[in-house]
């Protein structure tokens, strides 16, 4: 493996290896304080065990303090049924043989010493070899060490054996007890062995479990991290693998796929906004191109004196009067758009649609009478917004079907309402717009068919004006604007219908009713 990737992996297992390292510190702790504890614990007993074993001895040694020495009890110094002190006993302390006591349980080297007052010890040889076969050697200064009641820990006279030391006050001094540690310490040394042992072994045991389940529990966790990298390289459709949506891994998980699909949507939303705009720019461009080309054109013939006859400059005076039109009203719509986009928010003054739609459908009348319009507009029709940009909406509709159909093609105006909405329905029996261009009729520069078109260039030039390609895109914003959406569907046989919903105001609730009714 590269030490690159040999890197990835350790960072990547960085948050395992550090739960880890806290779980086995953690245990480490916890486990040191154990054995120290089990060590501390261990000692005292074992001491305890050792005081108990003197305090028996010397409690049942005074009890026999009279057949162990004769004489007893006495002033002066003991110096009868002398023995030979044993090889390492003290030059200044007389040995005396007696009987064991009848206590078996103190187990080790040990020794029982009786300190009179004003004379030397007298070291009492317990059994013929003692219960380990050697006798203490208490130090000289042992009277010093125990004057304070209590078991003591001390060393032996040449330093070299701990002494476990108790002493009771009996009739002409002190009597000593002590006892070798050396079977204590040996136990201790078995006991810390063991721990430490068991201690490295459970260490281990527990790492070992601790790093399986961080690796199995883990596992969701390193496979998101897997495709998240593959979603950075650019893959948005990619999602991370479901799981219990219960655990914090599966709630992860779904936060991290809405976050995706979040963020897919938008990266989808932004590119079709971009699309949108250059798309935009470029029928614009080409919408204003047009114009452009016949004013200049026009003008080149006048320049060139190709205008021969007052009738010849009239037509081009007309024409160019048409192309000025034609640009400003592409203009004014491409200002109304941006200004829609901008600030969607409208006033919000009641508006009397039922005399706006009236209003719309004379003026249309006017525009072409020689159309059949039909008109059914509802009574108490109300709607809270901006009264101009609704009635530019209607305006563009109607325009639609004077741009876009025969002059024979009638036309329905309809507006009803209910009290949540109003609607204006706009239709016509003209040729209607293929099924699969309905979707984009609202879209800005889209023009529907050519067929649409082409018949309706039998319908006068009077009474129709010029198109941008923008007034169903203006009408669409317009209603979205207050709340409301633009539609389209075809009419049977042949036809298209045009809906306008808005919201209703609702202090003066519209309904539906017969209303103006009117056929020219």
């Amino acid at each position: 493996m590269r030490p690159s990737a040999l890197l990835r992996r350790l960072w990547r297992a960085q948050l395992r290896l550090r739960v880890m390292a806290g779980v086995v510190i953690v245990m480490l702790l916890a486990i040191a304080a154990f054995d120290i504890g089990a060590v501390a614990t261990m000692r005292r007993y074992l001491l305890g065990q050792t005081d108990r074993n003197l305090q028996v001895t010397l409690a049942m040694t005074r009890i026999q303090l009279p057949s162990l020495l004769p004489g007893y009890p006495f002033a002066a110094a003991v110096h009868t049924n002398v023995a030979q002190a044993p090889a390492g006993g003290g030059a200044n302390v007389t040995w005396i043989r007696a009987s064991p006591p009848p206590v078996r349980s103190l187990l080790g080297e040990f020794s029982i010493t009786f300190y009179p007052r004003g004379g030397k010890p007298v070291q009492l040889e317990v059994g013929a070899n003692g219960p380990a076969g050697k006798q203490l050697a208490l130090p000289a200064n042992v009277t010093r060490l125990v004057a304070k009641p209590g078991p003591r820990t001390v060393l032996s006279q040449h330093g070299q054996l701990p002494i476990r030391v108790n002493d009771i006050q009996v009739v002409g001094g002190k009597l000593v007890a002590g006892a070798s540690l050396n079977q204590v310490d040996s136990t201790m040394d078995r006991v810390e062995r063991i721990i430490g042992v068991g201690s490295i072994a459970v260490v281990l045991l527990i790492g070992l479990g601790v790093f399986l389940v961080l690796r199995r529990g883990l596992r969701p966790i390193e496979s998101m991290a897997k495709q998240a990298d593959r979603i950075t390289a650019g893959d948005l459709t990619d999602r991370v693998t479901p799981q219990s949506p219960r655990s914090e891994v599966g709630r992860l998980g779904a936060a991290l796929n809405g976050m995706l699909a979040r963020i897919e949507t938008g990266v989808l939303e932004r590119e079709a906004s971009q699309h949108q705009m250059r798309r935009f720019f470029a029928d614009a461009s080409h919408e204003l191109r047009t114009p452009l080309a016949s004013l200049r054109a026009n003008a080149e013939l006048y320049q060139q004196g190709a205008l021969t006859s007052p009738d010849q400059v009239d037509e081009v005076m007309r024409r160019i009067t048409l192309e000025t039109r034609r640009m400003g009203q592409l203009v004014d719509d491409m200002l109304r758009l941006a200004r829609l986009g901008q600030h969607p928010g409208q006033s919000s003054e009641p508006v009397d649609v039922t005399a706006l739609v009236n209003a719309c459908a004379e003026r249309a009348r006017i525009a072409d009478p020689a159309r059949t319009w039909r008109v059914s507009v509802a009574h108490g029709l109300a709607a809270t917004g901006d009264e101009e940009l609704l009635r530019r909406a209607v305006d563009n509709l109607l325009t639609n079907v004077l741009a876009h159909t025969p002059a024979d093609a009638a036309a329905t105006i309809i507006a009803f309402g209910d009290p949540d909405e109003v609607t204006i329905e706009v239709r016509d029996d003209g040729p209607g717009v293929p099924p699969d261009k309905l979707p984009h009729i609202f879209e800005r520069f889209y023009r529907a068919a050519d067929t649409r078109a082409s018949r309706a260039s039998r319908a006068p030039e009077s009474a129709r004006p010029p198109g941008s390609g923008l007034g169903l895109a203006i009408a669409a914003e317009i209603a979205a604007a207050h709340g409301g959406a633009a539609t389209a569907a075809p009419v049977s046989p042949h036809g298209l219908r045009v809906t306008l919903t808005i919201p209703a105001r609702q202090e003066s609730p519209a309904y539906a009713g017969a209303g103006v009714s009117a056929e020219t």
